[in-house]
C-alpha cells in the first residue's frame, strides 16, 4: 500500500527543487544563436537546456523588418534525476511496485562524429550492473580502435549515466546511420524513423535529434525523456513518437447547479431511527423557505488553446453562457447568479424556470402513492386522506373528502368537506380553526373554533375559543369537549344511557393543563430537596462531631450542596411559571356557557369554570351560564355572527 507520508516528502523535494530553477531570456538573429547564448548565460551545453520562445525572428526583407529571436531558457531535467523521482515514488508505493520497477544497469556505446562514447547508467531497484564481458563485446562489434580499457572499468564503476570518449573508430561516411522526421497532416504528432549505422557509420545523438526537429519546424511538446531513451537505445526501421501537440477544448457552457431535486418522479425514501424504512414516507414535496437559495449558475468556461507540434495555436470556443430561469415567487440574489425563494412553499422545475408554489394540489387521495404529505404551504387533497397517513402543512389544510384514522397538522385552518372519521385513534390539530361535516371517534385540537354542521361523536375536542355544532343534525353525542368560550350545538347528550357527554367552558384548557404539570413538577422537586436538605445536615452533624469527614463523604457533601444550590434555582424558576400561569388563567376568565338549540338529555355533564352540574332531567331550547357561583339554565343564546363565519384562504370550493 502507498506510504503517503514519504510520497509527500518526495513531492515536497521536487516542489523545493522546482522553486530553485532558474530561469534567463536570451535571443539572436536565429533560434540556433539565441539558444547558444542561453547556453553560455547558464553554463550549460545546449543538449541540458530548455527552451521556451517568446518572440519569433524574422529575418526581414530588403534589410527592413527584422526581428530577434527571444527565448525563456532554463536548466533541463535530466533522465537521470527523473529515474530518481521514479525510485522516491517506488519506494513509497510499497515493496510490490519496487519488484515491478527492478532494472538491469545497461551500457550504451555511440560512436560520434570525434570518436567512440561510453555510457553507463546504475541498476534500479536491485537490479544487476553492467559487467565488463558486456562492453568489451560492444567494443567489438563497433571496432572502436585506440581504446582506453582502465577509463572503460572506470566509467563502468562509476555508473555516472554520462557519455565519455574511450577511443576511436574507422568512419566510414556511407555506412551512418540516418533519420528522418515525419509530421502528421494535422501536426499534432511527431515521429523519427532511424535506418541502423553500418560498419564504421556514425551513431546520431540526443543534440542531433534535437537539431533535426528544429530543423523541421518541430518546436513543442517534445517530449525529452523518450527523446533520451530513444538517442540511447534507438528502434530502428520503425516510426516512434517524440512530440505531441495539445489539442483544443471547448469551454464548458454555463449550467444551473439545482439545491433540489428536478425530477419530480423520484421516490426517495425515509429511514426510521431504528433502520427502518416507512414506505409512507416518499419525501416527494420539496419544501423550502423564503430567502432559500434554490439554485447556482455555474459560469461558462473558457475554451483552451491548443498547440501543434510546429508551434501553431489552435483556437478554442469559449461556453455558451445562458439566462437565469427565474420563474414564480423566486428571484435574482445580488450575486447575479444565484435564484433564491420569495416565500415558503415547493420548489419545483416547470417549462425550464424554477417556480416556488404556495399551494400543493392532490388530485387524488392521500395514499400509498402520494405518502405522507409535508409543505411549508397549504395543502389541497381533492380526495380523501385515507388510513395511516399524515399531512402537515405551515399554511391551511382543504380535504374535499373524508379523512380516515390519519393525522392531520396545520398551522392554519382545517377545511374538511365531508367527515373525519377517526376509529379512536385519528389526531387533528389546527393552528386556527377546523371546519367539517362531521366529527366520529376522533381527538380535535384548535387553536381557535370547531365549527360541524351534522354532529359530533365520541370524541375529544379542545378549541381556544368555541365548539360550534350548526345544522339540521348538529349533535353532540359522547365525547369530551373543552371551550374557553362557548359550545354550542342543536342537540346535546343522548336519550339512550350509556354514552357519556362531558362539556367544559369558561377556561383556557392549555393553560390549565399546563399549570398542572407545573404544580406536579413542583411537588417531586420539594420531595427531593426535603431528601437533600436531610442527608446534608446529618453530614454536617457528623463533621461537627467528629471535627473532619473522610475524603468520600466530604466530597458527597459538596456533591449535595452543589445539587441543592442548583434545585432550590429550578424550584424558583418552577414557582415563577405556576404564578405566571395562574395570573394568566384568571386574566382569561371569561363568562363561558353551554348551549342547545333544541336539547339537552340528561346523563351531560356540564363543567363551567371550577362548578360542576350533572343534567338529571331533559331541557329544551337552553344555555347554561355560572351565576354566583351556581350554574344556572337560562333561555337559549345563538352563537354570535363571528362563529357563523365561513374559513378565511379557501382555496376551492
Amino acid at each position: 500500500m502507498v506510504d503517503f507520508v514519504q510520497l509527500q516528502y518526495a513531492m515536497k523535494e521536487r516542489l523545493e527543487r522546482d522553486r530553485t530553477i532558474r530561469i534567463i531570456e536570451a535571443e539572436g538573429a536565429t533560434l540556433e544563436e539565441a539558444v547558444a547564448e542561453a547556453s553560455t548565460l547558464l553554463s550549460l551545453p545546449v543538449r541540458n537546456i530548455e527552451y521556451e520562445i517568446d518572440v519569433k525572428g524574422f529575418a526581414g526583407f530588403l534589410g527592413t523588418g527584422k526581428k530577434n529571436w527571444r527565448i525563456k531558457a532554463y536548466e533541463r531535467v535530466t533522465a537521470a534525476t527523473i529515474q530518481e523521482e521514479k525510485e522516491v515514488a517506488a519506494e513509497a508505493a510499497g515493496e510490490a511496485a519496487k519488484a515491478a520497477l527492478i532494472r538491469d544497469g545497461e551500457a550504451y556505446l555511440h560512436l560520434l562524429y570525434d570518436g567512440a562514447y561510453l555510457k553507463v547508467i546504475p541498476p534500479v531497484a536491485g537490479g544487476s550492473k553492467v559487467h565488463i564481458y558486456t562492453v568489451t563485446q560492444l567494443i567489438n562489434d563497433r571496432v572502436v580502435t585506440d581504446c582506453d580499457m582502465d577509463l572503460v572499468k572506470k566509467i563502468i564503476e562509476e555508473e555516472a549515466g554520462m557519455y565519455v570518449k574511450i577511443g576511436n573508430f574507422q568512419h566510414n561516411l556511407v555506412n551512418d546511420a540516418i533519420a528522418t522526421v515525419d509530421i502528421t497532416a494535422d501536426e499534432m504528432k511527431a515521429t523519427i524513423t532511424v535506418n541502423p549505422p553500418g560498419m564504421g557509420g556514425r551513431d546520431i545523438s540526443f543534440d542531433a535529434y534535437t537539431a533535426l526537429l528544429r530543423a523541421n519546424k518541430v518546436f513543442f511538446g517534445i517530449d525529452e525523456e523518450a527523446l533520451t531513451a530513444f538517442a540511447d537505445k534507438p528502434t530502428y526501421k520503425e516510426p516512434v513518437q517524440v512530440a505531441a501537440g495539445i489539442r483544443p477544448a471547448d469551454g464548458r457552457d454555463a449550467y444551473m447547479q439545482f439545491n433540489f431535486e428536478t425530477d419530480q418522479t423520484k421516490v426517495r425514501f425515509r429511514e426510521g431511527s431504528h433502520g427502518q424504512v416507512d414506505f409512507k414516507d416518499l419525501n416527494i414535496i420539496q419544501n423550502v423557505v423564503e430567502g432559500h437559495p434554490l439554485a447556482v449558475k455555474i459560469a461558462a468556461e473558457k475554451g483552451t488553446t491548443g498547440r501543434t507540434v510546429t508551434d501553431k495555436m489552435i483556437p478554442a470556443k469559449n461556453g455558451k453562457d445562458i439566462v437565469l430561469p427565474v420563474g414564480k415567487n423566486v428571484h435574482e440574489a445580488d450575486d447575479g447568479i444565484t435564484i433564491v425563494a420569495d416565500m415558503s412553499g415547493q420548489v419545483i422545475l416547470s417549462a425550464g424556470k424554477i417556480n416556488v408554489e404556495p399551494v400543493h394540489l392532490i388530485k387524488g387521495d392521500v395514499n400509498i402513492k402520494t405518502g405522507n404529505i409535508i409543505f411549508l404551504g397549504t395543502v389541497v387533497v381533492h380526495g380523501s386522506v385515507l388510513e395511516g397517513y399524515s399531512v402537515k402543512a405551515s399554511g391551511n389544510i382543504e380535504v374535499h373528502g373524508t379523512v380516515e384514522k390519519a393525522e392531520l397538522d396545520a398551522e392554519g385552518d382545517i377545511i374538511v368537506f365531508q367527515g373525519i372519521t377517526g376509529c379512536n385513534d385519528g389526531t387533528i390539530r389546527a393552528g386556527r380553526s377546523l371546519w367539517a361535516r362531521f366529527i366520529e371517534n376522533s381527538r380535535i385540537d384548535a387553536g381557535n373554533m370547531v365549527m360541524v354542521s351534522d354532529g359530533i361523536i365520541n370524541s375529544q375536542i379542545e378549541a381556544d375559543k368555541r365548539i360550534i355544532c350548526l345544522g339540521k343534525r348538529a349533535a353532540i353525542v359522547g365525547g369530551h369537549l373543552r371551550a374557553s368560550e362557548e359550545i354550542n350545538a342543536k342537540s346535546i347528550g343522548s336519550p339512550t344511557s350509556g354514552t357519556e357527554t362531558i362539556c367544559e367552558v369558561g377556561f383556557d384548557p392549555k393553560s390549565k393543563e399546563h399549570l398542572e404539570d407545573f404544580i406536579a413538577k413542583k411537588e417531586e422537586s420539594d420531595k427531593q430537596m426535603e431528601e437533600i436538605q436531610l442527608n446534608i445536615r446529618t453530614l454536617l452533624n457528623i463533621k461537627k462531631q467528629r471535627k473532619t469527614l473522610p475524603d468520600d463523604k466530604e466530597a458527597y457533601l459538596n456533591d449535595l450542596m452543589n445539587r441543592q444550590k442548583e434545585l432550590a434555582g429550578d424550584l424558583q424558576n418552577i414557582k415563577d411559571e405556576i404564578k405566571q400561569t395562574q395570573n394568566l388563567l384568571n386574566s382569561r376568565k371569561v363568562r363561558g356557557k353551554v348551549s342547545a338549540s333544541s336539547k339537552v338529555y340528561p346523563g351531560v355533564k356540564v363543567i363551567i369554570r371550577d362548578v360542576r352540574e350533572d343534567v338529571r332531567n331533559e331541557y329544551r331550547a337552553v344555555t347554561f351560564v355560572v351565576e354566583d357561583g351556581i350554574i344556572r339554565v337560562t333561555k337559549y343564546e345563538e352563537p354570535d355572527e363571528e362563529s357563523k363565519k365561513g374559513p378565511d384562504g379557501l382555496i376551492s370550493a
